[in-house]
């Protein structure tokens, strides 16, 4: 998707470059957000929310590409000038990554996060997290319209594995101690529908390349689904190559990318806040503590940060796939998330691997991205589920903020020439604001839910903070799952000043300790007296409502 607004959509290899910085800076992320984060097997990744304000900066006249560079004969990978257009615009959006990173930092180390979740609501995630995948049903349709049967295909395939098959079990083979070898029962459907679909798709692209079936032409209808069309990468591609910071020179910094970006993260931030504690709730563990929601938001900023550093043209988030694999695997283990990330270093280094990706044939991709994006897009209206929306408050502000972050763009778009100021850079900055759906959406929705008058109940606030409050777990366990590793919290949160930084956890009074103490005997008199009478076949029940 970023490939065109880069000038690099005739140069696979470089593609391949930034799919295996991705992958490898994935794993960095992934390592960092396990042991000094959040502490929950989260997996991380590049980020779809950094997309739209990159593409609507590149989109800018003084980032547009030359005509040539969309003529496949024109372009020479290798050569300087070539070279120097694209480099120039990745080291602008490295930049920008870089310090829009920064606030990211800010608001996670200094506790900022929860305060900011007072104002920020459903009405303002919803129409934000759905505008990040709606303004890119043109870029999809394109690619699935390079051959719709192939795209189709794929479509099929997922939905067929991801909904109607994802109950059924398929037994392989295992071994355990106790039981030696024997077949266990794996919901493979469930737990890989996209990487089912791709592989199946691309196979039978493979089969009807071979038989001639598809056009060998390349401009005739249907020539981008060969899987011949993209494979040469994969014999360019070197086997090993390792990503590093400023691969592709320094980052430059604009202001109109800064703001456009800083959309981007703030719904990052927000999406993953939920992802903390839907992780959490799956993995059996306590609700995340302020202290480590601060760690994990704090830590993903620096995670956006070695992305700008290395050059991976996007920002990095905690994967809601992941937390969804969780409840299917049944396993939440930091070691299987930890060996996830190694491999993932591994991958990034393998040059061959991110080749394979970049030849995916164009029409499997569309195929995957109609799914995908329109998830997305669902998953933002689902958090209207906690607002009351028989309100005729509430379905104005959501409908007139997605219609606005819709409609402002595309004139936006159209008529740059009436935004102009005269002062350049304040026109940048207008015009990347104005041409951001999620922008403008989350923007008028934020406005819009905090001004009108309407109750905490009717604007879902309540069930929002209902859904995400724990219940009565210790502070042990907590200390056990949340506190960082190596006893880094004991050494230097107990500082006099170190045990006020939000991001330390904070330690039981006496009297907190005393009480939870109670609370422990109660509970275990509780038990033990249930055990009594269950031995003595005693009939009276023992409420235990307050456990």
């Amino acid at each position: 998707m970023l490939s065109k607004g880069l000038c690099l959509q005739h140069d696979l290899l470089t593609q391949s470059h930034l799919i295996s910085t991705i992958i490898f800076v994935s794993g960095i992320c992934t390592l960092l957000q396990v042991l000094f984060g959040v502490r929950l097997p989260i997996i991380q990744g590049g980020t779809l929310t950094f997309l739209t304000p990159t593409l609507a900066m590149l989109s800018l006249p003084n980032w547009k590409c030359p005509a040539w560079t969309n003529n496949a004969t024109l372009v020479n990978a290798s050569s300087p000038e070539f070279i120097q257009v694209w480099q120039t615009r990745m080291r602008e959006v490295q930049g920008t990554i870089i310090v829009t990173s920064c606030f990211q930092i800010f608001v996670g180390f200094s506790g900022l996060i929860g305060f900011l979740m007072r104002f920020i609501g459903p009405l303002t995630i919803a129409p934000t997290i759905t505008l990040v995948v709606l303004p890119l049903f043109e870029s999809a349709g394109d690619m699935a319209g390079q051959h719709w049967g192939i795209a189709f295909l794929t479509t099929f395939f997922i939905v067929l594995f991801s909904q109607y098959l994802k109950h059924v079990a398929v037994p392989l083979p295992s071994y355990q101690r106790g039981k030696k070898s024997h077949f266990s029962p794996v919901y493979l459907f469930q737990i890989f529908p996209v990487l089912l679909g791709l592989s199946l798709s691309w196979l039978l692209c493979y089969v009807l390349t071979v038989t001639s079936v598809l056009p060998a032409a390349p401009s005739a209808y249907g020539h981008l689904a060969r899987t011949d069309s993209r494979g040469d990468v994969l014999s360019q591609a070197p086997w090993f190559r390792l990503p590093y910071p400023g691969q592709w020179g320094t980052p430059t910094v604009s202001l109109a990318g800064i703001f456009g970006i800083l959309a981007g993260v703030i719904s990052s931030m927000l999406e993953s806040v939920g992802d903390y504690y839907a992780c959490a709730r799956l993995c059996g563990a306590p609700p995340p503590p302020e202290h480590a929601i601060s760690r994990g938001i704090g830590v993903e900023g620096i995670g956006c940060l070695l992305a700008g550093a290395w050059g991976t043209g996007s920002g990095t988030t905690s994967y809601s796939e992941n937390v969804g694999a969780l409840g299917i695997t049944k396993v939440g283990s930091r070691m299987v998330i930890i060996a996830g990330a190694c491999a993932m270093l591994l991958s990034g280094i393998l040059g061959k691997v991110g080749a394979m990706l970049a030849s995916i044939p164009i029409p499997v991709i569309g195929g995957m991205f109609l799914v995908m994006f329109g998830v997305i897009a669902a998953v933002g209206i689902s958090s209207l589920q906690y607002t009351d929306m028989n309100s005729s408050r509430n379905i104005f502000i959501f409908g007139f903020s997605l219609f606005a972050g819709l409609t402002i763009p595309s004139w936006a778009n159209k008529n740059s020439a009436l935004l102009k100021t005269g002062i350049i850079q304040l026109d940048q900055v207008i015009l990347v604001l104005l041409t951001t759906g999620m922008f403008v959406g989350g923007l008028l929705g934020f406005i819009l839910d905090n001004t009108i008058p309407g109750t905490q109940e009717e604007r879902g606030l309540l069930a929002w903070k209902q859904s995400h409050k724990g219940g009565m777990e210790s502070s042990q366990l907590i200390s056990k799952v949340y506190d960082l590793p190596f006893g880094i919290g004991t050494r230097y949160c107990n500082v006099s000043w170190f045990r006020y930084l939000p991001a330390c956890p904070t330690k039981l009074s006496c009297d907190k300790r005393m009480d939870e103490l109670k609370a422990s005997r109660q509970k275990t008199s509780v038990e033990a007296c249930l055990e009594r009478n269950s031995e003595v076949g005693a009939d009276t029940p023992i409420s235990t409502n307050w456990c």
